[in-house]
C-alpha cells in the first residue's frame, strides 16, 4: 500500500512555525521520528517513509498554500496514489486549539489550500486531518492570526498534539479512516 500524506503550509522563513504551517510542522515531526530527510523535488519537499510494509510519501508543497492542488495532483499521478490513500493535514480556525478531526471529505470551509485541491482533483471526497488553531482574533484580523506564531500557552501543549497527529496519520494508513476516526476523533 502506498499513501500520499500532504502537510499544507507556506514556504519561507517568515511562515515557519506559524499556525497556518501546522501541516508542515506535523510532517517534520513525523519525518524526524522516522529518521527521514526531505529532499527538494518538483512542487515540494518529499520523503518516503516505511511503516509496516506500507510506503508513506510525505509532501510539503512548495507552491504556497493557495496553489497546493498543483503539488497534490502531480504527486498523486507520479506515484499512482488512489484518492482513498490521500490524506491532507491542514489548519482549521473552526476548531479549538489542539483539537484534531479526521474526516473522509467535506467542504473547503473557506480554506484556500483545500479549495485549490478540490478544484484540481475535481472532488471534495479526500481525507483530511484538521488541526484546530482556534479563532482568538478580532474582526478583520484573521490573516494576521493564522500567519502569526503560537501563544506561550499553546506552546506548552503543542508538542503533545503534534505527536498525536502523527499517531492519527499512522493509524489512517494501517487501520483505515473509519477505525481511526472512531479511535481518535474524541481525543
Amino acid at each position: 500500500m502506498h499513501f500520499l500524506i500532504v502537510g499544507l503550509g507556506n514556504i519561507g522563513a517568515e511562515y515557519q512555525h506559524t499556525r497556518h504551517n501546522i501541516g508542515f510542522d506535523i510532517l517534520d515531526n513525523l519525518a524526524s521520528d522516522a529518521g527521514l530527510l526531505f529532499s527538494e523535488r518538483r512542487y515540494g519537499a518529499v520523503g518516503d517513509m516505511k511503516l509496516k510494509g506500507h510506503v508513506l510519501t510525505l509532501l510539503k508543497p512548495s507552491t504556497y498554500m493557495n496553489l497546493s492542488g498543483n503539488a497534490v495532483r502531480y504527486w498523486m499521478q507520479a506515484e499512482k496514489i488512489p484518492l482513498e490513500n490521500l490524506l491532507i493535514v491542514v489548519d482549521d480556525l473552526a476548531l479549538p486549539f489542539g483539537s484534531l478531526r479526521l474526516r473522509p471529505g467535506g467542504s473547503d470551509a473557506g480554506h484556500n489550500g483545500l479549495k485549490n485541491i478540490q478544484e484540481l482533483l475535481g472532488t471534495q471526497n479526500y481525507a483530511r486531518l484538521r488541526f484546530g488553531i482556534g479563532n482568538n482574533y478580532t474582526r478583520g484580523h484573521q490573516v494576521d492570526f493564522v500567519l502569526s506564531g503560537w501563544s506561550p500557552e499553546d506552546l506548552e501543549t503543542l508538542p503533545e498534539r503534534v505527536d498525536l497527529a502523527g499517531e492519527i496519520i499512522k493509524s489512517f494508513c494501517l487501520s483505515g479512516i473509519q477505525r481511526t476516526m472512531n479511535d481518535y476523533n474524541k481525543r
